[in-house]
């Protein structure tokens, strides 16, 4: 394993490794929505909007965050499959861990169980950050690089149908069983499919390629400065992340919004979760069929305003009645984020750099790592609509730093 050069083979092959992934993958991640599920299922726990906070961050911006401490260690190993197998066990099993726990969750008080919460979904999290650098160095070096963009798409696209599908049965099971059986199932089903998803890099074809090793973290401090005082790129790159990225938090606050002006609990989250996934998948589609006309720049504008307009609708005040279009907005908001910042990642850097780059783009995430945090003071000590605003000026921001950036591709 390891000893590989890149041909085409190789490339299909693990073209359809990935995919395999992000297909079940998928299904774990509708049975625990951080936008809709968790918010829901903490403040049902005995969790205030701080509580949400801190879960937003942990989930959203803390894997690409700790990217940053873990890229020094593995930047300077040649094979990276076992690293990546690794992570996704601890993923897994924090996962049957949160099943578990939530069907003895009346043996617990209050802050017993949010901390139990905050302790295995925090194992998940960071988990996958680490298991996330080797996902990204593997993809980058043993796929052809004119298949990324293409692979970027129908990625969005077919993980959506699955979220699709599982949004469904998560409504269903949310609704047919009594809190807490309800939240256990629904994370034990999501480590049934996050194991077989795993099964998908069984059969990945690693490529080896040159690697530039650093020496621990202070010589990847030295790096970075160098990186960053040389690649303008990735200057910019990173201030544009650290801006539009904040556009992940806004549908996990539009649910607590959504709940409080509505008598709504549960029977809610699969109706509005349906939703997003229902524009994701379209979102996804669309930027599939048009992958080669569609630039990475196109979509990060179309991000940025997106989720300005989102924000302003709600400062200008909209009727319960049309809490529903929200979530149809944040479902291409969140593709359309996804899809040109992963690429724009992977065009920024080498074969040779990849995965210290993936440890640099952590940097890009501090203020969507902390953001989720500071809403939920925010949103307790001034009202939503403090918050909304201060995320439209961030996004407004974005739409500078993605002109400096000016990727061509």
């Amino acid at each position: 394993m390891g000893n590989r050069v890149l041909n085409t083979n190789i490339s299909k092959n693990n073209f359809g490794a990935f995919l395999w992934h992000a297909v079940f993958l998928a299904l774990a991640h509708s049975f625990m929505d951080v936008d809709t599920v968790l918010p829901v299922m903490m403040m049902e726990a005995g969790g205030t909007a701080f509580h949400v906070g801190m879960i937003t961050a942990i989930m959203i911006g803390g894997p690409t965050f700790t990217q940053l401490f873990f890229s020094p260690l593995l930047n300077n190993k040649p094979v990276k499959k076992p690293y990546l197998m690794s992570g996704i066990g601890i993923r897994i099993a924090s996962l049957f861990g949160m099943g578990f726990l939530y069907s003895h969750l009346d043996q617990f008080d209050t802050q017993w169980s949010i901390g139990l919460i905050f302790l295995l979904l925090s194992a998940f999290s960071f988990s996958g950050a680490f298991a996330a650098i080797s996902y990204t160095d593997i993809l980058g070096k043993s796929m052809m690089q004119e298949r990324r963009k293409s692979f970027f798409s129908i990625k969005q696209s077919v993980t959506n149908v699955g979220v699709f599908v599982s949004a469904y049965l998560v409504g269903k099971i949310l609704t047919w069983l009594e809190y807490p059986d309800n939240y256990s199932w629904l994370f034990i089903i999501a480590g049934i499919s996050l194991l077989v998803a795993s099964l998908g890099f069984v059969k990945i074809k690693e490529v080896r390629v040159s690697i530039n090793k650093v020496d621990g973290l202070k010589g990847f401090v030295g790096v970075l400065k160098n990186e960053i005082r040389t690649n303008e790129k990735l200057r910019y790159y990173i201030l544009m992340v650290n801006t539009l990225g904040i556009s992940l938090s806004i549908l996990p606050f539009v649910m607590m919004y959504v709940q409080r002006n509505t008598a709504g609990g549960s029977e809610v989250v699969g109706h509005f979760l349906l939703l997003k996934v229902i524009t994701a998948v379209l979102a996804g589609l669309f930027f599939y069929r048009f992958s080669k006309r569609l630039g990475y720049s196109h979509l990060m504008y179309f991000a940025a305003g997106l989720g300005i307009a989102l924000t302003i609708t709600i400062l200008g005040g909209i009727s319960s009645q049309w809490f529903g279009a929200l979530f149809l907005a944040g479902g291409i908001l969140i593709t359309t984020y996804k899809v040109a910042t992963d690429g724009v990642l992977m065009e920024v850097s080498t074969d040779e750099n990849r995965s210290l780059y993936a440890g640099i783009a952590g940097i890009a995430n501090i203020l969507p790592a902390f953001f989720p945090i500071i809403g939920g003071v925010v949103v307790q000590q001034f009202g939503f609509h403090v918050l909304f605003g201060t995320i439209a000026t961030i996004l407004g921001l974005a739409i500078y730093f993605i002109y400096r950036l000016d990727c061509q591709k």
